[in-house]
């Protein structure tokens, strides 16, 4: 039995070959499509020399080609490396080299930047060149047009056994330095990510068919993955999909409007957000209904919005609650390093400030920094760590492995560094990640959770916190905040919204005013960015009291 990514979609191609697989703007490809498409793409690689191990990339927004092409890579046990197409050329330039890219996948409205970057990058010996309406130019380094390329390649399956041991990589950007390239064996992530693992029960699924048959013997369920592809849930809500006969939407632009006349048109079941992000325009468009009409949209067919990787407030989520109240939602935890590691669903009056609470699996603890569990209740905030399942490490970067690989007691945790609190009842309350912690006083402040009470004020549309010098307190806590059009809150306005909901050492002492929040595609926040907004000029509102650690 191999336990490999490619084989178990071809397990669901084989099952239901008629199946809707990807549907986008109009066009759907079946699950036959998919298998015939991927193996001539496949092929063409293999003939021009991509070999088991090597590194493609992708660089698209959410298509049905990038699809395509990740299942490709992965039958010929190939390396998919993700590119965030927001990236500018220094970035592209690292990530192509630090992979030891071969070949890559990428859309054609990023040409420009592709023919700027290749020269400096002559192990990439392959470009496939997606058409998207677009008329840059990519014939000068050589690209190929994606259609033609698939034309070249034979669409047989013929590939050979793969191993449960092949390579998936996940480059994540983290909230501090260069992206990091996440080393699983491909087993390993599809434990933790891909369903190998009952996420309710915790129980493992032991035959490699067992996805495919049950999705086989049911009715196809609708998924709609909002982030972008480059986010690792993304790339895993497609392929939990392609490995039960599901059907994806793709959609490559992100609009809180479009995201409901989707979820209409296609009668999607389940969506996938990342936290505030996406989730306070979806939700505005949502109250507002439909542009020029106001009417309502049907959501009928939607009966699951998970968010995961990001902030999700309170506030959002009780209006969320008001609006839909007959679909689920949840608020999941979980990294690149670590996988899949709890679950809340959220309850209407139940929600709190700061970081989702959750119902962690087995294979995940909270450990102080000697190793051992905190104890429920006790107030201790210790690190999330998870065991067993877990990845290699970072490709290329033993330092940054060593840091958070670690082995306590003789069992090798992965420990990416999300501070958490055990609860009475064994639940766990996320605080947030230790390396964007504010000290101020003495007192550690975790940036989600004034976020989210500040988000409480009505005229807050997105907010990030960070830490900035103060001679008596070593930091202050200060928010950067994109207000709503129109609108500009006060500190002292705000301060009386989060008092509700936080301690008084928490509450920002100073404020800057943005146009927008600097964020990932994914929507993860770019604490650096805001620290600079902190840097470059005075702050537009402060309490004249510094910290109010010691109140």
């Amino acid at each position: 039995m191999a336990l490999n990514i490619a084989d178990l979609v071809e397990h669901a191609i084989d099952l239901v070959p008629d199946r809707v697989a990807l549907a986008s703007d109009g066009r759907e490809v079946t699950y036959a499509q998919v298998e015939e498409r991927a193996n001539r793409l496949a092929h063409y690689l293999q003939e021009r020399g991509v070999k088991p191990g090597d590194k493609v990339g992708i660089y698209s927004r959410n298509t049905i080609e990038a699809i395509e092409a990740m299942v490709a890579v992965f039958k010929i046990r190939a390396v998919m490396v993700n590119v965030n197409y927001r990236y500018v050329e220094n970035e592209l330039q690292y990530i192509f080299d630090n992979s030891d890219m071969v070949a890559l996948v990428h859309e054609r409205r990023y040409s420009d930047k592709v023919a700027a970057v290749l020269p400096h990058c002559p192990q990439i010996r392959t470009v496939v060149v997606v058409d998207d309406g677009t008329d840059l130019d990519y014939a000068s380094y050589g690209g190929v047009d994606y259609e033609s390329a698939l034309a070249q390649g034979s669409p047989e399956r013929d590939f050979g056994e793969r191993s449960a041991d092949d390579l998936y990589i996940l480059y994540t950007g983290g909230t501090t330095g260069s992206p990091k390239g996440v080393m699983w064996r491909q087993e390993d992530v599809w434990r933790v990510l891909g369903g190998g693992i009952n996420f309710m029960t915790g129980e493992y699924v032991a035959d490699e068919w067992e996805l495919a048959k049950t999705g086989a013997a049911s009715p196809p369920l609708v998924r709609f993955p909002i982030p972008p592809l480059i986010h690792g849930g993304a790339q895993w809500a497609v392929l939990q999909s392609l490995f039960s006969g599901g059907k994806v939407i793709m959609h490559p632009e992100f609009d809180g409007h479009e995201v409901w006349r989707v979820i209409e048109e296609h009668k999607v079941n389940v969506i996938f957000i990342t936290g505030d992000a996406m989730g306070r325009p979806m939700l505005d468009a949502l109250e507002s209904g439909r542009p020029g009409t106001g009417e309502k949209y049907d959501l009928s067919s939607l009966f699951a919005m998970a968010s995961s990787a990001a902030l999700f407030s309170p506030a959002l989520k009780e209006r969320f609650l008001d609006l839909m109240p007959n679909t689920v939602i949840t608020d999941s935890i979980g990294s690149s390093e670590t996988g899949f590691g709890g679950l809340g669903i959220v309850a209407k009056g139940q929600a709190h400030s700061g970081g989702p609470t959750v119902k962690i699996d087995a294979s995940t603890a909270v450990i102080d920094d000697d190793g051992n569990p905190v104890e429920a209740g006790s107030g201790q905030v210790g690190v999330l760590a998870r065991k067993g399942h877990i990845p290699i490490g970072y490709y290329k970067d033993e330092v940054k492995t060593k840091a958070t690989f670690r082995e306590y007691h003789g069992v090798r945790y992965s420990i990416p560094g999300d501070h958490a609190r055990v609860e009475a009842d064994g639940t766990v309350t996320m605080l947030g990640r230790g390396s964007v912690c504010i000290n101020t006083g003495g007192e550690k402040v975790f940036p989600e959770e004034v976020e989210g009470a500040l988000k409480a004020h009505p005229d807050v549309f997105d907010v990030l916190v960070v830490g900035v010098p103060d001679e008596r307190w070593g930091q202050r806590v200060s928010a950067v905040i994109a207000p709503r059009a129109g609108t500009r809150p006060a500190l002292a306005d705000l301060v009386e919204v989060a008092r509700t909901q936080i301690a008084s050492y928490k509450i920002p002492r100073s404020v800057w005013y943005v146009d927008a929040i600097k964020r990932s595609p994914a929507g993860k926040p770019d604490y650096r960015w805001a620290k600079e907004q902190t840097e470059q000029r005075p702050a537009d509102d402060h309490h004249t009291n510094g910290s109010a650690a010691a109140s």
